[in-house]
């Protein structure tokens, strides 16, 4: 679908381009016919999650022994592009397969991750983690929820809201204190199990802007009783490092997303105006449609450009926090305006649902709020300088 013309970048291996080819295919068989049903329902099916699982698009860059794909990000990469690119941008799996996953790989003991990752990568388990609180956003420091020591376990109290996978999750890790007293030393990171957890309850699905069907949740936890090898790591008080470590990939993880859109919606909109005509021509013959469109192609470019790159030195474990908030902040803001230009070719129909468009200008804005707002990106930055 691409109209940026770009040359593959070096991690655009041969196995990278033929996971990209299934996925696609995989895609648009299994799962386009069904979105315009699924955004009108609010919601997409729990079977979604299997039959991703078995066709090899969830945990792509697990290791095999924990029964994922044993690839890198950058097959991780290529499956959320895949996504975006078809139009199902709700879809959980991206959370699920590049967050939640590599946190239990890269911060969980043996035990914790022969438990959970085999089970993630066929479906059978659905993550979820759960950070914003009422009231508490970005500042993670500041949670509320508890997890107090009880006998040899834990007993968590709280409630998280903005819970992307909400709805389906059955494995949730639950940011919460362990040490009130002690600031970002006192926060730990609890792996709720829900099918046999009392006092957990989830709560509505959130009514958004955009992303329908997507399952955003509020999560209540009454006195839900944790056990020891639950705490990821086996370690208290590592919490809040283990956000931050993980950060550039989830920042980069959103870039993807963006840079992905912002290529849909470039191709919808020049099909578009190559067909529509208005005063007795193509739309794309005016010159106004055509300095539109090179304005576009040009920023998408430099998007894509700089989106390979950052993935590249991601895969050199070169990745640093400012990069990626670059990235972040800079490709989701360039999504936002392309995106509103694109809408404003369509003219009257660019308003309207039954064009994808319509629903992109919706979906694409709330990538400029989560992962870190783009104004927690630029004070990032800024303290670089």
């Amino acid at each position: 679908m691409s109209v940026l013309n770009i040359p593959p970048p070096a991690w655009m291996t041969d196995d990278v381009t033929l996971l990209a080819e299934q996925a696609r295919r995989f895609i648009a068989a299994q799962f386009v016919p069904q979105l315009d049903r699924w955004h009108e329902a609010g919601i997409y099916e729990r079977e979604v999650w299997t039959k991703s699982g078995a066709a090899g698009l969830l945990c792509a860059s697990i290791p095999e022994e924990f029964g994922g794909g044993g690839g890198s990000f950058a097959h991780q990469a290529i499956i959320d592009r895949e996504f975006s690119l078809a139009g199902f941008d709700s879809f959980g799996a991206t959370l699920h397969s590049g967050i939640v996953a590599p946190y239990i790989l890269n911060y969980g003991t043996q035990d914790q991750k022969r438990r959970w990752l085999p089970r993630l990568a066929t479906g059978e388990l659905v993550g979820a983690i759960a950070m914003s609180e009422p009231g508490t956003g970005s500042d993670l420091q500041g949670v509320r929820t508890r997890a107090q020591k009880s006998g040899n376990g834990y007993v968590l109290n709280g409630s998280k809201t903005f819970i992307t996978n909400g709805q389906h999750a059955n494995l949730i890790i639950v940011v919460a204190k362990t040490d009130p007293a002690a600031g970002a030393k006192g926060v730990s990171l609890m792996v709720v199990e829900t099918d046999n957890a009392p006092g957990f309850r989830r709560g509505r699905k959130l009514r958004k802007m955009g992303l329908d069907a997507a399952d955003t949740s509020e999560l209540f936890f009454d006195e839900v009783r944790i056990p020891p090898e639950n705490l990821l790591g086996g370690e208290e008080g590592k919490g809040f490092a283990q956000l931050m470590t993980d950060l550039p990939r989830e920042r980069l993880i959103v870039a993807v997303h963006a840079v992905a859109m912002i290529e849909r919606a470039l191709a919808l909109t020049i099909d578009y105006v190559k067909e529509r005509k208005a005063f007795g021509k193509a739309i794309m013959e005016f010159q106004n449609t055509q300095f539109t469109l090179a304005e576009c192609k040009s920023e998408a470019t430099i998007a894509r450009v700089f989106h390979d790159h950052c993935i590249a030195r991601y895969l050199n474990a070169e990745l640093d926090t400012v990069t990626a908030s670059m990235a972040k902040y800079w490709l989701t803001d360039t999504q936002g305006r392309i995106i509103d230009r694109c809408v404003q070719l369509f003219g009257g129909y660019g308003y309207m649902e039954e064009y994808p468009i319509s629903r992109m200008y919706r979906d694409a804005r709330v990538m400029r709020i989560y992962a870190g707002t783009n104004e927690i990106m630029k004070l990032l930055i800024a303290r670089s300088l």
